[in-house]
């Protein structure tokens, strides 16, 4: 959705913010140690949305912007917060498993399985997995990431190989 000329600075955060709000949970929680952690992480990215917005041309999508802004915020909430994530360190919110299904509590760790798979990949495949899980295209993966399409293609591939063996390795 572009701008309206009347909507408020306030107003086009909060709705790029609500539009994309799953998408940048499950970003951040590929990047945090912890909910606390992701959180933190989801602030920030709200935080450096709203200082960069005044400077957004529309050169690209919105969400492609924000995305940009958002995967460079990780970047630098990984570099602060060296060393690397261990399995051992990562906090699950557990849920009461009496109130789901049998299906639902397989497809729950499975996707608890997939984001620890995830989450043990290099960053430069880390980044454009979470990406592609998104919804996004490798033109749109590629202005986010800094590369190009081909290099997103090489990645993604390298990524699923190197996801197919973690996955294998995992309980």
């Amino acid at each position: 959705m572009a701008e309206s000329s009347h909507e408020t600075p306030e107003a086009r955060l909060n709705r790029l913010l609500t539009a994309d709000r799953p998408a940048l949970t499950r970003l951040a929680a590929s990047y945090a140690r912890s909910p606390a952690d992701r959180d933190d992480l989801l602030q920030e990215i709200a935080m450096a949305l709203w200082g960069a917005l005044p400077r957004f041309r529309g050169e690209c999508a919105e969400r492609t912007f924000l995305f940009r802004i958002a995967h460079n915020r990780c970047i630098t909430h990984l570099a602060k917060r060296r060393p690397t994530v261990s399995l051992d360190d990562i906090e699950f919110e557990p849920e009461d498993p009496c109130t789901h299904s049998e299906a639902q509590l397989a497809d729950e760790q499975q996707r608890d399985r997939l984001l620890r798979g995830i989450q043990q990949l290099p960053l430069i495949y880390r980044e454009v997995v979470v990406l592609m899980l998104e919804g996004m295209d490798y033109g749109e993966i590629a202005d986010v990431v800094g590369v190009s399409a081909t290099n997103v293609g090489v990645r993604l591939n390298r990524a699923k190989q190197q996801l197919k063996q973690l996955l294998e390795d995992l309980p």
